[in-house]
Order: C-alpha cells, then sequence, then structure tokens
C-alpha cells in the first residue's frame, strides 16, 4: 500500500529500548489498531511501525479520510494503554533521544543538558525531532545533528564549542 509523502505521522518514543519479544507484541496492536482505526465512522488509510526498538510511528494517508480530534483522541488513548501494558512511557516529551555511536539512547530533560554542558553530546551529536509531522519530515527531518534540531534552540547555550 502506497502512502503519500504528505501523510500524517506521530511519533511516540519509549523511555527504554524495547526488547525483541515486546517489539514483536507491540507491533501486533498497532497493526490491530491501525486496521481498525476510524474518523466519523469512515476507516483511516494507516500503518504503524516500530523502529530502532524505541519509536511508535503512526501514519495516516488523509487523501482518502482525515484524521480527526475524535481518532487522534483513539491513537492517544490506544497509546496509554501500550504505556501501561509495557511498563514504558510513550507521551513524556522531556525524554530526549540521540544517537552513541550505532546506538539509539533517550535521557530526561536534566540529564540531557548536563550531557551537553560536559560534551558528550555536541552539536554534530544525531538526536530525534519527534515532532515531525508528515511522512515525508520523517524520512528527512527526524535524525539529524543537533545543529540543525529544534534541540539548539533550546539547549544551544549549554552546548561546550
Amino acid at each position: 500500500m502506497q502512502f503519500s509523502e504528505n501523510s500524517r505521522v506521530w511519533v511516540y518514543q519509549s523511555d527504554r529500548k524495547l526488547t525483541d519479544r515486546e517489539v514483536q507484541q507491540i507491533q501486533i496492536q498497532l497493526d490491530y489498531f491501525t486496521v481498525g482505526w476510524t474518523a466519523h465512522a469512515s476507516l483511516l488509510k494507516a500503518k504503524s511501525e516500530i523502529r530502532y526498538h524505541r519509536f511508535l510511528i503512526l501514519v495516516v494517508d488523509e487523501s482518502q479520510a482525515g484524521a480527526s480530534g475524535c481518532s487522534i483522541d483513539k491513537s492517544v488513548n490506544f497509546i496509554k494503554q501500550v504505556e501501561q501494558q509495557f511498563n514504558i512511557r510513550l507521551l513524556d516529551r522531556f525524554n530526549l533521544a540521540y544517537r552513541d555511536g550505532d546506538e539509539v539512547l533517550s535521557a530526561p530533560r536534566n540529564d540531557f543538558e548536563a550531557m551537553l554542558k560536559q560534551g558528550s553530546i555536541n552539536t554534530d551529536t544525531i538526536v530525534f525531532n519527534n515532532m515531525v509531522q508528515t511522512l515525508n519530515e520523517l524520512e528527512t527531518k527526524w535524525e539529524v545533528p543537533f545543529k540543525d534540531s529544534w534541540h539548539i534552540q533550546l539547549f544551544g547555550n549549554l552546548v561546550n564549542t
């Protein structure tokens, strides 16, 4: 199934790396949810995926039917259920993800700030912009160097240069 590059995207980041078994179980639930996801009684053209054992991604191609407030509420409620079932946090926007070599890690905002001050995270560190809104942005603006992300506006004064 083809999805428009303008499809809407929601990225939910786990506060820890998921196990292979958890990824498998959550993906089954994501698939079940997206197949039945509706807006005003119309099925949404939707899909989901899990990347790096950490990011749950929902995609809706709105060329057939648009995601409404009610359908977005359904997805948030679903994500809350996943949080409870797997004892993870997916809605914490102050948990920031970054790359350390090939590994994707995350840290609470205070720890992230401390790593910036000590230089273990710098302007070239790859960070994840979970605020992307389209499939195109997911592919081009999700994994970016710190210096090219929204993070620089918030934390730029803490970076050791």
